[in-house]
């Protein structure tokens, strides 16, 4: 599946125009990577999704979050802990090198180590020597957890059993890396060498990025079209557009626009379907109010103030979902009614409760912004949010917008958005503990809201040490009671993805986790 992380719902600044389209290219919707396509550094699923096509990995996902090997010959364990991992032979990079097992080692190695700042380092945290590596200064520059026994076997050693390690092991960060790479990373990410069912054309920056079937591809997902084009659009309204005109063969997010017409509009070609995808607010507590106990107190009292189920009513058409958790509904193990949970529902008057306690504490004072990205279809449902805390609390209230995804992300990432912000997650393989360890567990570099608290990642410690998936989700919902408690974001809404396809399109399936199952779109 895609390595989407940080959900963009967001679409570049620069349209490209039908006539540039090729008759031969399934063309999508995209925009702008926030970074150069490293899989260990990419967090977003606007450069996910291309990252995804670029490489294979041990495992791959289909459509439907079912996992299979892909360079993986077979992944052996006696006890969840230490794994011995052989690969198939003949796979190679699209610049005729050898895929070996030094290829995955030194790319998670390179992934986890401090010092090379990678976005998804997170994901390594299980294995042994990680906490040698992710120090700084590093301890060391590789994990001991990690063995290169040959050219196709490698082992792996963790620090405790991890009940879904192998699950995730079709993870972007997981993919392996040429020599090549390391020679110049920055550089590399922008002419990506991969070995997966694409291979890089074209990198027209803000304009789109085009892709061809790799010929010496020989996993699962081998392509059924013939190559694909990421355009990058001002607006979903522009994208729509160009979709029943026929210039947009795929569209993954529908216009708020178009909700409640697009059904009537595509007929069969419309697609909905529930998706491991949800909307946060979150808040950084160098925001002034917003740190200790007053911070407490103002999340919780803006999370009451919020009409999550008028919000998806009326400016989604019932397109989404209230949130009743961290993580998202269609996942395995969800749980209804967590303990503490109707800190998430819409009540007015504890709301203003709460907040009065904040002031009592220290008097709030000036205003409360939620910064989006203008170019991801968010402002009406923002203002929304926004209009019911200010009609709730009594402030001034307001959606800031940004005029681009990559924008806010860098000013997030580096702790410099000064303001409340809206951002999401698109699940990257189908485990609750994906959503919960990259997002909440202490040092993540995808912790946007600097959430630190041990008893959290002690409960996730056991989850994933569980015996069985049942004794897991017991340790998850525990986990979950945690965040609920100390309100470590706001959680507004889950996804129902509203996606079409053009006259132009066979076929264009819907993942799990709301992406195009690419490989499968056929013209």
């Amino acid at each position: 599946m895609a390595a989407a992380a940080v959900l963009a719902t967001s679409l570049a600044l620069t349209a490209c125009s039908s006539s540039d389209s090729s008759t031969d290219l399934v063309t999508v919707n995209g925009a702008e990577p926030q970074n150069p396509l490293v899989p260990t550094n990419t967090n977003e699923n606007m450069g996910g999704r291309v990252v995804d096509r670029l490489f294979a990995g041990l495992k791959y996902y289909d459509a439907d979050g079912k996992a299979y090997n892909e360079v993986a010959q077979s992944i052996d364990t006696p006890d969840r802990q230490h794994y011995k991992i052989t690969i198939k032979p003949d796979w190679k990079f699209v610049d005729g090198t050898p895929v070996t097992a030094k290829s995955f080692v030194d790319a998670w190695n390179y992934g986890a180590l401090a010092t090379n700042g990678q976005n998804q380092n997170w994901v390594f945290a299980t294995i042994a020597g990680y906490d040698d590596v992710s120090a700084e200064p590093a301890k060391a520059q590789t994990m001991s957890g990690l063995k290169v026994v040959d050219d196709h076997t490698f082992t792996v050693d963790l620090t405790h059993p991890s009940i879904d390690f192998e699950l995730s092991l079709g993870f972007a960060p997981f993919y392996p890396l040429p020599d090549v790479a390391f020679k110049d990373m920055k550089a590399f990410g922008e002419n990506p060498i991969g070995n997966g069912p694409y291979k890089l054309t074209t990198w027209d920056h803000n304009v789109k990025i085009d892709l061809a079937p790799n010929p010496d591809y020989h996993g699962g997902r081998t392509p059924k079209n013939k190559g694909l084009r990421f355009a990058m659009y001002q607006s979903y309204d522009t994208a729509y557009a160009d979709l029943l005109a026929g210039n947009l063969d795929a569209l993954d997010t529908m216009p708020s626009s178009a909700l409640s017409t697009y059904k009537k509009d595509l007929g069969d070609r419309a697609i909905s379907k529930p998706t491991a995808q949800n909307e946060h607010l979150g808040i950084q507590p160098n925001l002034p109010h917003f740190g200790g106990q007053e911070g407490l107190l103002r999340r919780k009292a803006i999370s009451m103030s919020i009409n999550r189920q008028q919000i998806c009513d009326t400016i989604w058409n019932g397109t989404k979902i209230p949130a009743t958790d961290y993580t998202a509904s269609t996942l395995p193990g969800f749980r209804e009614n967590l303990p503490g949970a109707d800190g998430l529902k819409y009540n007015p008057d504890e709301a203003k409760k709460v907040w009065a306690q904040a002031d009592a504490i220290s008097p709030w004072s000036g205003k409360f912004e939620i910064a989006y990205n203008s170019d991801g279809g968010h402002q009406a449902w923002l203002e929304a949010v926004a209009n019911n805390i200010k009609n709730t609390l009594g402030i001034e209230a307001v959606a800031t917008p940004y005029p681009t995804f990559k924008q806010i992300r860098d000013l997030v990432h580096s702790h410099t958005i000064g303001k409340a912000f809206r951002y999401g997650w698109q699940g990257d393989y189908p485990s609750m503990l994906e959503f919960l360890t990259s997002q909440y567990l202490t040092g993540s570099e995808t912790n946007d809201v600097d959430y630190a608290n041990p008893e959290f990642d002690k409960l996730i410690g056991a989850a994933q040490a569980a015996a069985t998936p049942e004794a897991s989700y017991e340790q998850i919902a525990q986990a979950q009671t945690v965040l609920i408690r100390d309100v470590a974001d706001v959680p507004i809404l889950n996804y129902i993805s509203n996606a079409g396809r053009s006259e132009n399109v066979k076929q264009a399936p819907l993942t799990w986790s709301g992406l195009f199952d690419f490989e499968n779109i056929e013209k």
